[in-house]
């Protein structure tokens, strides 16, 4: 067996099973998941009379490569959205079976198993990029992401000789768990710092369509290569998906873009690796890359849940409206396990605690004293949840004092 595997630590949904295996919800009450970031909005029903239109294509072997008319569809609305002044279908763009499996592989191919590589990624971060770091071999390097810099690394404290030791970079924007977005200077910092030290930025936006208001829209990676002259995106990917854009999360489709040297090597690795979009799923993909209403009707729903469970919260919480994203990183006013679990024996509510999105680094994890909530579930569900939240926080307040 490959001895990296046992560097991988249980993803956190296992933790989070075992941390409940002994409780039961009360049965009282109807369960509520905020534990996952699973979109339950409905999928838009354009993109699923496409993938109907197109089922026979099943009898057909798909390519790496994908469909060209996706690869146009995907770098139409990466120009559009961007402000791009170009980004060629033919090389700067590929399609993937989702963020997730692209985020891990593309590891394997920046990482070198000759020589020591170093993987430097956000904490807490999505776990995905630390099992992508230990299977290929790196070495990981963790960088907290706190209050007092938007819940993002501050990048700016590193020196050049952290940059030196840097192969691979993954920057989360806007962020996963707490929704901070890394502002415009400093991602022009960041690639500055890959082009000087010869490092690869991989730059997770799968959240990026999800934002509160509609003329503000985050700023991409290749949004601000472009505006600082390097055009051709060198060192630089971008990881995007319909899982959240969309409400697709079952369809696994996505794309990465950016630097055609990169994924020249990317798709030969590919080639050998085997992952390929089925051709309806691409046809689907292509109907719902080419629609932006049904991603502002996403948003106006979620704008409508985040206000309505802030204001449920404002009085006994410090919040604000995230910057992106569909979390809430809600500080706990006892152990985030402890209130986990309060939580879901009493009020029946199933949350993640920061903890298991987040490593012990020097003696402090980031994560701890964090709850992740997923505002996934209906609007209705969402404020019965925050109602729930706020009824146990007065009852431990009045506990503790």
């Amino acid at each position: 067996m490959n001895d990296y595997l046992n560097a991988l630590q249980p993803y956190p949904f296992a933790r989070l099973r075992n941390l409940f295996e002994d409780l039961e919800p009360n049965p009282s009450l109807r369960p509520i998941n905020l534990g996952i970031g699973e979109p339950q909005h409905q999928a838009p029903e354009h993109v699923l009379k496409a993938l109907n239109q197109h089922i026979e294509t099943i009898s057909n072997y798909p390519t790496v490569l994908g469909l060209p008319e996706l690869r146009d569809a995907i770098s139409r609305w990466a120009c559009a959205r961007f402000n791009l002044p170009t980004l060629d279908p033919k090389t700067q763009v590929l399609p993937v079976n989702g963020t997730r499996e692209a985020l891990f592989s593309i590891a394997q191919v920046i990482c070198s198993p000759t020589s020591p590589s170093t993987v430097f990624a956000p904490n807490p971060f999505y776990q995905i990029y630390e099992g992508a770091a230990l299977m290929a071999g790196a070495t990981l390097k963790l960088l907290p992401c706190e209050a007092d810099c938007n819940h993002q690394p501050d990048y700016k404290s590193l020196s050049d000789s952290d940059w030196a030791s840097c192969d691979l970079l993954y920057i989360c924007n806007p962020g996963n768990p707490a929704g901070g977005l890394i502002d415009r200077g400093t991602l022009s910092f960041l690639v500055e710092k890959a082009l000087q030290h010869d490092f690869v930025i991989v730059s997770d936006e799968c959240y990026s369509e999800i934002y509160p208001a509609e003329n503000t829209p985050p700023a991409g990676l290749l949004e601000v290569c472009a505006q600082i002259g390097n055009e051709e995106y060198r060192n630089c990917l971008v990881f995007h998906s319909l899982s959240k854009r969309s409400n697709l999360p079952g369809m696994r489709s996505g794309f990465v873009a950016g630097d055609a040297a990169i994924l020249s090597s990317y798709l030969q690795y590919r080639t050998y690796h085997g992952c390929t979009m089925p051709i309806y799923h691409q046809y689907a993909s292509i109907a719902a890359w080419q629609d932006e209403q049904h991603v502002v009707t996403n948003r106006s729903l979620y704008r409508t849940k985040f206000e309505l469970v802030l204001d449920s919260l404002k009085d006994l919480y410090d919040l604000s409206y995230p910057e992106g994203g569909f979390y809430i990183w809600l500080p706990t006013p006892i152990d985030d396990e402890i209130f986990a679990r309060q939580l879901y024996q009493e009020f029946a509510i199933t949350a993640l605690p920061g903890t298991y999105l987040g490593r012990g680094v020097d003696g402090r994890n980031p994560g701890k004293g964090y709850l992740r909530l997923a505002l996934v579930a209906s609007v209705e569900d969402c404020v019965e949840a925050a109602e729930r939240i706020a009824t146990l926080t007065r009852q431990l307040r009045a506990k503790h004092g």
